[in-house]
Protein backbone atom coordinates (compact mmCIF):
# COMPACT_ATOMS: atom_id res chain seq x y z
CA UNK A 1 0.00 0.00 0.00
CA UNK A 2 0.92 3.50 -0.97
CA UNK A 3 0.07 6.42 1.06
CA UNK A 4 -0.54 10.39 -0.52
CA UNK A 5 -1.89 13.26 1.39
CA UNK A 6 -4.56 15.23 -0.02
CA UNK A 7 -5.13 19.22 0.46
CA UNK A 8 -8.74 19.71 2.59
CA UNK A 9 -8.60 23.32 3.81
CA UNK A 10 -5.93 24.41 5.41
CA UNK A 11 -5.12 20.64 6.17
CA UNK A 12 -4.72 17.52 4.74
CA UNK A 13 -5.80 14.16 5.27
CA UNK A 14 -3.92 11.01 4.44
CA UNK A 15 -5.28 8.06 2.25
CA UNK A 16 -4.00 4.50 2.03
CA UNK A 17 -4.34 3.20 -1.17
CA UNK A 18 -3.03 0.00 -3.58
CA UNK A 19 -1.44 1.07 -6.60
CA UNK A 20 -2.24 -1.33 -8.81
CA UNK A 21 -5.93 0.05 -8.44
CA UNK A 22 -5.27 3.80 -8.26
CA UNK A 23 -3.12 5.56 -10.17
CA UNK A 24 -2.21 9.11 -9.39
CA UNK A 25 -2.27 12.02 -11.73
CA UNK A 26 0.06 14.96 -11.32
CA UNK A 27 1.70 17.62 -12.83
CA UNK A 28 5.19 17.00 -13.80
CA UNK A 29 7.91 18.33 -10.74
CA UNK A 30 9.01 20.62 -12.94
CA UNK A 31 7.13 23.74 -11.39
CA UNK A 32 7.89 22.50 -7.56
CA UNK A 33 11.03 25.42 -6.53
CA UNK A 34 8.98 29.03 -6.36
CA UNK A 35 10.48 31.26 -7.87
CA UNK A 36 12.64 34.18 -6.14
CA UNK A 37 12.11 38.10 -6.30
CA UNK A 38 14.89 38.23 -8.35
CA UNK A 39 13.23 35.81 -10.78
CA UNK A 40 10.27 37.50 -10.97
CA UNK A 41 11.90 40.77 -11.92
CA UNK A 42 13.54 39.32 -14.36
CA UNK A 43 10.24 38.28 -16.18
CA UNK A 44 8.83 41.61 -15.68
CA UNK A 45 12.45 42.98 -17.32
CA UNK A 46 11.61 40.90 -20.31
CA UNK A 47 7.70 41.72 -21.30
CA UNK A 48 6.02 39.71 -23.98
CA UNK A 49 5.04 41.61 -26.72
CA UNK A 50 5.10 45.22 -24.90
CA UNK A 51 7.60 47.98 -24.47
CA UNK A 52 9.41 47.44 -20.81
CA UNK A 53 7.16 48.73 -17.64
CA UNK A 54 9.55 51.75 -17.50
CA UNK A 55 8.85 52.81 -20.34
CA UNK A 56 4.92 52.96 -20.43
CA UNK A 57 5.01 54.68 -16.95
CA UNK A 58 6.11 57.74 -15.82
CA UNK A 59 6.53 60.33 -12.74
CA UNK A 60 3.76 61.86 -12.02
CA UNK A 61 1.08 59.06 -13.57
CA UNK A 62 -1.44 57.26 -11.75
CA UNK A 63 -1.78 53.16 -11.71
CA UNK A 64 -4.27 51.13 -10.96
CA UNK A 65 -3.27 47.53 -9.81
CA UNK A 66 -5.80 44.71 -10.33
CA UNK A 67 -5.75 41.76 -7.78
CA UNK A 68 -7.47 38.72 -7.75
CA UNK A 69 -9.60 38.09 -3.94
CA UNK A 70 -9.10 35.32 -1.71
CA UNK A 71 -10.57 32.53 -4.05
CA UNK A 72 -7.84 32.65 -5.89
CA UNK A 73 -3.99 31.49 -5.52
CA UNK A 74 -2.30 33.80 -7.65
CA UNK A 75 1.34 34.63 -5.54
CA UNK A 76 0.00 38.31 -5.42
CA UNK A 77 1.64 38.75 -1.83
CA UNK A 78 5.29 38.77 -3.97
CA UNK A 79 4.23 39.81 -6.94
CA UNK A 80 2.67 43.02 -6.20
CA UNK A 81 5.11 44.06 -3.42
CA UNK A 82 7.42 43.62 -6.11
CA UNK A 83 5.68 45.77 -8.35
CA UNK A 84 5.19 48.61 -6.30
CA UNK A 85 8.27 48.57 -5.24
CA UNK A 86 9.39 48.78 -8.89
CA UNK A 87 6.74 51.67 -9.21
CA UNK A 88 7.83 53.49 -6.36
CA UNK A 89 12.01 53.15 -7.83
CA UNK A 90 10.75 54.32 -11.29
CA UNK A 91 9.36 57.94 -9.98
CA UNK A 92 5.57 57.15 -9.19
CA UNK A 93 4.52 58.49 -5.33
CA UNK A 94 2.94 56.01 -3.34
CA UNK A 95 -0.04 58.41 -3.42
CA UNK A 96 -0.66 58.01 -7.19
CA UNK A 97 -0.47 53.99 -6.75
CA UNK A 98 -4.10 52.17 -6.00
CA UNK A 99 -5.15 48.57 -5.74
CA UNK A 100 -8.48 47.04 -6.60
CA UNK A 101 -9.70 43.88 -5.89
CA UNK A 102 -11.28 42.22 -8.83
CA UNK A 103 -14.37 39.83 -7.00
CA UNK A 104 -16.99 39.85 -9.63
CA UNK A 105 -20.00 38.93 -7.77
CA UNK A 106 -18.20 37.49 -5.14
CA UNK A 107 -18.35 39.06 -1.95
CA UNK A 108 -15.57 41.67 -0.20
CA UNK A 109 -12.44 40.74 0.44
CA UNK A 110 -12.04 40.59 4.25
CA UNK A 111 -9.23 42.87 6.23
CA UNK A 112 -7.71 39.90 7.25
CA UNK A 113 -7.36 38.31 3.46
CA UNK A 114 -6.17 42.04 2.49
CA UNK A 115 -3.38 41.43 4.81
CA UNK A 116 -2.84 37.82 3.26
CA UNK A 117 -3.17 38.96 -0.12
CA UNK A 118 -0.86 42.21 -0.73
CA UNK A 119 1.20 41.74 2.68
CA UNK A 120 0.81 44.05 5.93
CA UNK A 121 3.13 46.19 4.74
CA UNK A 122 1.75 47.07 1.46
CA UNK A 123 -2.16 46.96 2.69
CA UNK A 124 -1.27 49.65 5.02
CA UNK A 125 0.30 52.23 2.69
CA UNK A 126 -1.01 51.34 -0.53
CA UNK A 127 -4.63 52.48 -0.93
CA UNK A 128 -7.32 49.59 -1.81
CA UNK A 129 -10.19 50.04 -3.46
CA UNK A 130 -13.17 47.05 -3.04
CA UNK A 131 -15.94 46.51 -6.24
CA UNK A 132 -19.45 45.62 -5.72
CA UNK A 133 -20.89 44.26 -8.67
CA UNK A 134 -24.02 45.60 -7.55
CA UNK A 135 -23.40 49.52 -6.46
CA UNK A 136 -24.22 51.31 -10.15
CA UNK A 137 -22.83 54.07 -8.64
CA UNK A 138 -19.43 53.06 -8.93
CA UNK A 139 -19.71 51.70 -12.21
CA UNK A 140 -19.35 53.40 -15.34
CA UNK A 141 -21.36 52.72 -18.82
CA UNK A 142 -19.09 52.58 -21.80
CA UNK A 143 -21.48 52.01 -24.56
CA UNK A 144 -21.98 48.06 -26.02
CA UNK A 145 -19.41 45.85 -27.34
CA UNK A 146 -19.95 45.04 -31.60
CA UNK A 147 -21.82 41.72 -30.29
CA UNK A 148 -24.54 43.79 -28.09
CA UNK A 149 -23.44 43.04 -24.65
CA UNK A 150 -23.57 46.32 -22.30
CA UNK A 151 -20.53 47.78 -20.56
CA UNK A 152 -20.37 48.73 -16.88
CA UNK A 153 -17.37 48.76 -15.26
CA UNK A 154 -15.66 49.93 -12.13
CA UNK A 155 -15.19 53.34 -12.31
CA UNK A 156 -11.71 53.51 -11.01
CA UNK A 157 -10.49 51.89 -14.64
CA UNK A 158 -10.98 55.06 -16.14
CA UNK A 159 -9.60 57.47 -13.29
CA UNK A 160 -6.23 56.26 -13.26
CA UNK A 161 -3.88 56.57 -16.57
CA UNK A 162 -2.55 53.09 -16.31
CA UNK A 163 -4.04 49.85 -15.61
CA UNK A 164 -2.00 46.76 -14.51
CA UNK A 165 -3.68 43.38 -14.34
CA UNK A 166 -2.06 40.51 -11.98
CA UNK A 167 -3.52 37.32 -11.11
CA UNK A 168 -2.91 33.61 -11.83
CA UNK A 169 -3.09 31.35 -15.40
CA UNK A 170 -5.11 28.05 -14.47
CA UNK A 171 -8.44 26.47 -16.34
CA UNK A 172 -11.68 27.48 -16.34
CA UNK A 173 -14.59 25.17 -17.21
CA UNK A 174 -16.48 27.59 -19.18
CA UNK A 175 -14.08 30.83 -19.42
CA UNK A 176 -11.07 28.38 -20.69
CA UNK A 177 -8.54 30.09 -18.74
CA UNK A 178 -8.72 32.12 -15.60
CA UNK A 179 -6.23 35.18 -15.61
CA UNK A 180 -6.08 38.11 -18.41
CA UNK A 181 -9.07 39.51 -19.14
CA UNK A 182 -11.22 38.08 -16.34
CA UNK A 183 -9.51 40.58 -14.00
CA UNK A 184 -11.47 43.33 -16.00
CA UNK A 185 -15.04 40.91 -16.86
CA UNK A 186 -15.81 39.67 -14.85
CA UNK A 187 -13.80 40.95 -11.80
CA UNK A 188 -14.88 44.49 -12.35
CA UNK A 189 -17.66 44.65 -14.11
CA UNK A 190 -21.46 45.03 -13.12
CA UNK A 191 -23.86 41.85 -12.77
CA UNK A 192 -25.44 43.43 -15.77
CA UNK A 193 -22.31 42.79 -18.03
CA UNK A 194 -21.05 39.49 -15.57
CA UNK A 195 -24.13 38.12 -16.67
CA UNK A 196 -24.66 39.37 -20.39
CA UNK A 197 -21.30 37.78 -21.13
CA UNK A 198 -21.40 34.46 -19.07
CA UNK A 199 -24.85 33.73 -20.29
CA UNK A 200 -23.08 33.07 -24.09
CA UNK A 201 -21.49 29.93 -22.47
CA UNK A 202 -25.10 28.27 -22.96
CA UNK A 203 -26.71 27.06 -25.94
CA UNK A 204 -30.36 28.34 -25.39
CA UNK A 205 -31.46 26.85 -29.17
CA UNK A 206 -30.15 23.48 -28.97
CA UNK A 207 -29.46 23.19 -25.20
CA UNK A 208 -26.64 22.71 -22.87
CA UNK A 209 -22.90 24.09 -23.50
CA UNK A 210 -22.30 25.97 -26.37
CA UNK A 211 -20.04 25.01 -29.34
CA UNK A 212 -16.21 25.82 -28.54
CA UNK A 213 -16.86 27.10 -25.12
CA UNK A 214 -14.96 24.66 -22.47
CA UNK A 215 -12.22 23.77 -20.27
CA UNK A 216 -9.01 24.56 -21.82
CA UNK A 217 -10.39 26.77 -24.74
CA UNK A 218 -9.98 29.73 -26.23
CA UNK A 219 -10.31 30.07 -29.90
CA UNK A 220 -13.83 30.18 -30.80
CA UNK A 221 -15.19 30.32 -27.30
CA UNK A 222 -17.91 33.01 -27.22
CA UNK A 223 -17.55 33.61 -23.56
CA UNK A 224 -13.46 34.46 -23.45
CA UNK A 225 -14.07 36.49 -26.76
CA UNK A 226 -16.44 38.75 -25.37
CA UNK A 227 -14.62 39.42 -22.04
CA UNK A 228 -11.76 40.20 -23.75
CA UNK A 229 -14.65 42.53 -26.21
CA UNK A 230 -15.56 44.44 -22.74
CA UNK A 231 -11.48 44.32 -21.16
CA UNK A 232 -10.28 46.05 -24.76
CA UNK A 233 -12.21 49.20 -23.94
CA UNK A 234 -9.98 49.33 -21.28
CA UNK A 235 -6.91 48.36 -22.73
CA UNK A 236 -4.48 47.71 -19.50
CA UNK A 237 -1.21 49.02 -19.91
CA UNK A 238 0.68 45.88 -18.93
CA UNK A 239 0.12 42.55 -17.35
CA UNK A 240 1.57 39.75 -14.71
CA UNK A 241 0.27 36.63 -14.38
CA UNK A 242 1.29 33.77 -12.59
CA UNK A 243 1.31 30.12 -12.86
CA UNK A 244 1.54 28.64 -8.76
CA UNK A 245 2.17 26.02 -7.07
CA UNK A 246 -0.02 23.53 -4.77
CA UNK A 247 1.26 25.99 -2.00
CA UNK A 248 0.18 29.41 -3.84
CA UNK A 249 3.75 30.58 -4.42
CA UNK A 250 5.26 31.31 -7.67
CA UNK A 251 6.27 28.97 -9.75
CA UNK A 252 6.09 30.38 -13.19
CA UNK A 253 5.70 34.56 -14.09
CA UNK A 254 3.88 35.77 -17.73
CA UNK A 255 4.47 39.51 -18.02
CA UNK A 256 3.75 42.25 -20.52
CA UNK A 257 1.14 43.25 -23.53
CA UNK A 258 -2.23 41.77 -21.82
CA UNK A 259 -3.55 39.81 -24.92
CA UNK A 260 0.02 38.40 -26.01
CA UNK A 261 1.24 37.63 -22.23
CA UNK A 262 -1.91 35.74 -21.73
CA UNK A 263 -2.43 33.75 -24.68
CA UNK A 264 1.34 32.53 -24.10
CA UNK A 265 1.01 31.64 -20.84
CA UNK A 266 -2.73 29.56 -21.70
CA UNK A 267 -0.87 28.03 -24.07
CA UNK A 268 2.37 26.70 -22.02
CA UNK A 269 -0.25 25.94 -19.48
CA UNK A 270 -2.12 23.43 -21.11
CA UNK A 271 0.53 21.75 -22.27
CA UNK A 272 2.31 21.50 -19.08
CA UNK A 273 -0.96 20.70 -16.87
CA UNK A 274 -2.56 18.02 -19.01
CA UNK A 275 -2.27 14.77 -18.55
CA UNK A 276 -2.78 11.69 -20.94
CA UNK A 277 -5.07 8.61 -19.41
CA UNK A 278 -5.75 5.87 -21.59
CA UNK A 279 -9.19 5.42 -20.85
CA UNK A 280 -11.97 7.07 -18.13
CA UNK A 281 -12.06 5.33 -15.09
CA UNK A 282 -15.08 3.78 -12.56
CA UNK A 283 -13.66 6.08 -9.43
CA UNK A 284 -12.01 9.65 -9.45
CA UNK A 285 -11.18 10.70 -5.99
CA UNK A 286 -10.61 14.30 -6.50
CA UNK A 287 -9.23 16.83 -4.18
CA UNK A 288 -8.76 20.63 -4.96
CA UNK A 289 -5.74 21.11 -3.21
CA UNK A 290 -7.11 22.57 -0.31
CA UNK A 291 -7.56 26.26 0.82
CA UNK A 292 -8.11 28.34 -1.29
CA UNK A 293 -9.29 26.13 -4.13
CA UNK A 294 -11.84 24.46 -2.07
CA UNK A 295 -13.03 27.94 0.14
CA UNK A 296 -16.72 27.12 -1.09
CA UNK A 297 -18.66 24.72 -3.50
CA UNK A 298 -18.55 27.12 -6.39
CA UNK A 299 -15.22 27.14 -5.98
CA UNK A 300 -14.40 23.40 -5.67
CA UNK A 301 -17.12 22.96 -8.85
CA UNK A 302 -13.95 23.11 -10.84
CA UNK A 303 -12.14 20.35 -9.68
CA UNK A 304 -15.39 18.34 -9.94
CA UNK A 305 -15.73 19.79 -13.88
CA UNK A 306 -11.80 18.50 -14.15
CA UNK A 307 -12.69 15.00 -12.40
CA UNK A 308 -15.27 14.52 -14.47
CA UNK A 309 -12.69 14.34 -17.64
CA UNK A 310 -11.33 10.99 -16.37
CA UNK A 311 -14.39 9.24 -14.85
CA UNK A 312 -16.79 6.96 -17.31
CA UNK A 313 -20.31 7.45 -17.31
CA UNK A 314 -22.20 6.35 -14.22
CA UNK A 315 -18.75 6.01 -12.64
CA UNK A 316 -18.35 7.21 -8.81
CA UNK A 317 -16.15 10.32 -8.28
CA UNK A 318 -15.48 11.33 -4.26
CA UNK A 319 -14.99 15.18 -4.53
CA UNK A 320 -13.15 16.18 -1.01
CA UNK A 321 -13.76 19.81 -0.94
CA UNK A 322 -13.82 21.53 2.77
CA UNK A 323 -16.42 24.53 1.71
CA UNK A 324 -15.69 26.41 5.22
CA UNK A 325 -17.51 29.33 3.33
CA UNK A 326 -20.06 27.19 2.46
CA UNK A 327 -21.30 27.60 -1.26
CA UNK A 328 -19.84 30.66 -1.81
CA UNK A 329 -23.29 32.26 -2.85
CA UNK A 330 -26.09 32.16 0.31
CA UNK A 331 -28.62 31.75 -2.97
CA UNK A 332 -26.94 29.14 -4.69
CA UNK A 333 -29.38 26.40 -3.32
CA UNK A 334 -32.49 27.47 -4.48
CA UNK A 335 -31.44 26.65 -8.01
CA UNK A 336 -31.37 22.97 -7.00
CA UNK A 337 -35.35 22.92 -6.49
CA UNK A 338 -35.21 22.11 -10.37
CA UNK A 339 -36.81 19.06 -10.87
CA UNK A 340 -33.64 18.39 -12.86
CA UNK A 341 -31.01 19.73 -15.17
CA UNK A 342 -33.00 20.25 -17.88
CA UNK A 343 -35.78 22.19 -15.89
CA UNK A 344 -32.91 24.44 -14.28
CA UNK A 345 -31.69 24.77 -17.49
CA UNK A 346 -35.28 26.32 -19.08
CA UNK A 347 -35.17 28.11 -16.19
CA UNK A 348 -31.96 29.98 -17.04
CA UNK A 349 -33.60 30.70 -20.18
CA UNK A 350 -35.99 32.65 -18.58
CA UNK A 351 -33.69 34.63 -15.77
CA UNK A 352 -30.21 33.68 -16.27
CA UNK A 353 -27.80 34.11 -13.16
CA UNK A 354 -24.63 33.43 -13.45
CA UNK A 355 -24.28 31.20 -10.21
CA UNK A 356 -27.22 29.20 -11.95
CA UNK A 357 -24.78 28.36 -14.26
CA UNK A 358 -22.84 26.77 -11.78
CA UNK A 359 -25.24 24.98 -10.89
CA UNK A 360 -26.60 23.86 -13.99
CA UNK A 361 -23.05 22.41 -14.57
CA UNK A 362 -23.04 20.65 -11.20
CA UNK A 363 -26.47 19.11 -11.89
CA UNK A 364 -25.83 17.48 -15.13
CA UNK A 365 -22.59 16.36 -13.30
CA UNK A 366 -24.75 15.07 -10.74
CA UNK A 367 -26.61 13.10 -13.20
CA UNK A 368 -24.40 11.82 -15.20
CA UNK A 369 -21.91 10.48 -12.46
CA UNK A 370 -22.45 9.18 -8.40
CA UNK A 371 -20.72 12.50 -6.77
CA UNK A 372 -19.34 11.55 -3.25
CA UNK A 373 -18.78 14.88 -1.04
CA UNK A 374 -16.52 15.21 1.46
CA UNK A 375 -17.14 18.45 2.87
CA UNK A 376 -18.80 20.46 6.12
CA UNK A 377 -21.43 21.52 4.71
CA UNK A 378 -24.39 19.29 5.61
CA UNK A 379 -26.18 16.19 4.70
CA UNK A 380 -29.28 17.63 3.71
CA UNK A 381 -27.88 20.54 1.75
CA UNK A 382 -25.23 17.75 -0.16
CA UNK A 383 -28.34 15.47 -1.16
CA UNK A 384 -30.47 18.43 -1.87
CA UNK A 385 -27.59 18.92 -4.91
CA UNK A 386 -28.03 15.54 -5.81
CA UNK A 387 -24.69 14.35 -4.24
CA UNK A 388 -24.03 11.74 -2.06
CA UNK A 389 -22.32 12.94 1.34
CA UNK A 390 -19.48 11.04 3.04
CA UNK A 391 -17.40 11.79 6.22
CA UNK A 392 -14.36 10.42 4.36
CA UNK A 393 -12.74 9.11 1.25
CA UNK A 394 -12.94 5.18 3.29
CA UNK A 395 -16.79 5.75 3.79
CA UNK A 396 -17.46 6.94 0.15
CA UNK A 397 -15.06 4.15 -0.85
CA UNK A 398 -16.69 1.46 1.02
CA UNK A 399 -20.25 1.48 -1.29
CA UNK A 400 -18.18 0.94 -4.06
CA UNK A 401 -17.39 -2.28 -6.08
CA UNK A 402 -13.54 -2.75 -3.99
CA UNK A 403 -11.85 -3.87 -7.25
CA UNK A 404 -12.83 -0.73 -9.29
CA UNK A 405 -9.98 0.81 -10.37
CA UNK A 406 -9.54 4.37 -10.41
CA UNK A 407 -7.71 7.46 -10.23
CA UNK A 408 -6.17 10.03 -7.64
CA UNK A 409 -6.36 13.54 -8.49
CA UNK A 410 -4.13 15.89 -5.30
CA UNK A 411 -4.80 19.04 -6.78
CA UNK A 412 -7.56 18.94 -9.35
CA UNK A 413 -8.50 22.34 -10.95
CA UNK A 414 -4.83 22.38 -12.18
CA UNK A 415 -5.13 18.96 -14.46
CA UNK A 416 -6.79 18.45 -17.56
CA UNK A 417 -6.93 14.41 -18.11
CA UNK A 418 -7.42 13.70 -21.61
CA UNK A 419 -8.12 10.65 -23.10
CA UNK A 420 -5.10 9.43 -25.39
CA UNK A 421 -5.78 9.13 -28.76
CA UNK A 422 -6.03 5.13 -30.25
Amino acid sequence: MSAIKLGYGRESVSFAYDEARFRVLEVEASENRPLTDVEIGEAVDAPIGSPPLEEIVSAGESVLIVVSDATRATASAQVVNLLVRRLIESGVAPGDVSIIFATGIHRAVTPEEKRELLTPFIAQRIKTINHDAQDSASMIQLGATAHGTPVEVNRALKEHDHIILTGAIGFHYFAGFTGGRKSICPGLASTRTIEATHMLALDFERGGRRAGVGTGSIEGNAVHEECERVAALIAPSFLINAVTDERGRAGRVYAGDWRAAHRLACAEYAQQHSVKIEAPRDVVIASCGGSPWDINLIQAHKTLDMAAHACRDCGDIILLAECVDGFGRADFLKWFDAADSRALEERLREHYEVNGQTAWSLLVKAEKFRVHLVSKLSETDVRQMRMIPARSIDEALAQMNQNSQGYIMPHGSSLLPVVAAA
